[in-house]
């Protein structure tokens, strides 16, 4: 039996706790806008794995051991944008760090409202 050490789901054995202090952040940014800043980011760091509409089949996807989520998903979409800018930007496990690839903290919140078109 494997456990998820990737995933994105609240209810997984090795759930993903989010620090309260992120869970609470606002997104700084106007979803409606620079959008297209954040599908590039998507595009460039994150497809490759969760695949083009973050279904968790992107290319390097089998390289992977634990569950990618599913952008699309109720429970995704449900959790916070302070959760999903922690997960993004900190990472853990199979899941990399991006403080040092994605340098300027607006742009994981660009990739956040990218992350949530997904859904719709």
């Amino acid at each position: 039996m494997s456990f998820a050490l990737y995933s994105f789901n609240s209810f997984d054995q090795d759930e993903w706790i989010v620090p309260a202090k992120y869970e609470k952040m606002q997104n700084p940014t106007d979803p409606s806008v620079d959008l297209d800043i954040g599908k590039s980011l998507y595009s460039k760091h994150c497809k490759s794995c969760h695949g083009s509409k973050g279904l968790g089949d992107g290319t390097k996807a089998d390289e992977v051991e634990g569950d990618l989520g599913d952008f699309s998903s109720a429970e995704f979409q449900a959790q916070s944008d302070g959760a999903i800018f922690y997960k993004s930007y900190i990472g853990r496990n199979d899941m990399p760090n991006y403080e040092k690839k994605i340098p300027d903290e607006e742009d994981v919140w660009l990739l956040v409202n990218y992350m949530r078109t997904l859904g719709e």
